[in-house]
């Protein structure tokens, strides 16, 4: 037996950052480009715009310096705001894990 638990942050008007927005960041740093990190999540370029575009108005800041086009084809790489938002809230999912998983071992002294 294991505990399972998702982890988000929201403002009045809604969700913010969570899994998703994490999950699409990374393959933009990863990848270099906002469009192929959407494709490689399956999701449309529209739907990542809106996405990137949310969470730079709710947490207002830049987090992706964008080149467009040109000879090298255009790309999108994290700013440092983006860099540190992704690794703030890692360091905060590991932190909610470890209690988590203490306070489980504390209920269930089995596993």
């Amino acid at each position: 037996m294991e505990i399972k638990w998702k982890i988000w942050l929201e403002e009045d008007d809604g969700k913010v950052f969570g899994d998703g927005p994490r999950e699409l960041l990374s393959k933009v740093k990863e990848l270099g480009s906002l469009r192929q990190a959407a494709k490689a999540m399956d999701m449309s370029y529209s739907k990542a715009w809106s996405i990137i575009s949310m969470i730079e108005k709710n947490l207002d800041v830049e987090l992706l310096q964008r080149q467009i086009g040109g000879s090298n084809g255009g790309g999108s790489e994290l700013t440092e705001e983006g860099k540190e938002i992704l690794i703030k809230y890692h360091k905060m999912e590991q932190e909610v894990d470890h209690t988590l998983q203490k306070i489980f071992q504390n209920f269930f002294n089995c596993c």
